[in-house]
């Protein structure tokens, strides 16, 4: 084995070896985060505030690239937070903020437009389920509903 071999071949050694130590609670210490959501906003236009739900599909502190779905809240709906993907364009599920659980819609009932799903489509809420495009299990963090304007806080659209 020539030395360049040798140094190449050390140099992955460590680096396999530091990647063991790299867990969630650590990565986030040095300003990774799993999963996340960002403070609400409003949207006069269409009287409903969203927050940005991002996530990494897996544990890494190698990969920049987050994805991001929308929690979406309408103070006409004051009991739910539906989640929507930009990707799809559909809204894909919902959580009840009375019953502190998650309902997640079957790929057909899942829709662009929330006027297009009928009640009846979304199962009784649930445990969250697992982070999006995820494989470990991981489940996705509730949202935070601590800033979100209560219904009557609503700003008025112009």
């Amino acid at each position: 084995m020539n030395r360049f071999t040798r140094r190449l071949l050390g140099i992955a050694f460590v680096g396999v070896t530091l990647s063991c130590f790299v867990t969630p609670e650590t990565a986030e210490a040095g300003g990774y985060y799993r999963q996340r959501y960002s403070s609400w906003s409003y949207k006069p236009t269409s009287s409903y505030y969203y927050s940005r739900y991002t996530y990494h599909p897996v544990v890494s502190t190698v990969t920049t690239r987050y994805h991001y779905h929308y929690a979406v809240h309408y103070p006409s709906r004051p009991r739910y937070v539906y989640y929507y993907n930009p990707v799809r364009r559909v809204y894909w599920g919902r959580y009840d903020i009375q019953e502190g659980g998650y309902s997640m819609l079957k790929q057909e009932d899942r829709k662009e437009k929330l006027e297009e799903i009928p009640e009846s489509a979304f199962p009784k809420p649930a445990e969250m389920p697992p982070i999006p495009e995820s494989s470990d299990g991981e489940k996705m963090a509730k949202p935070d509903l601590t800033a979100l304007p209560k219904h009557d806080d609503a700003p008025d659209t112009p």
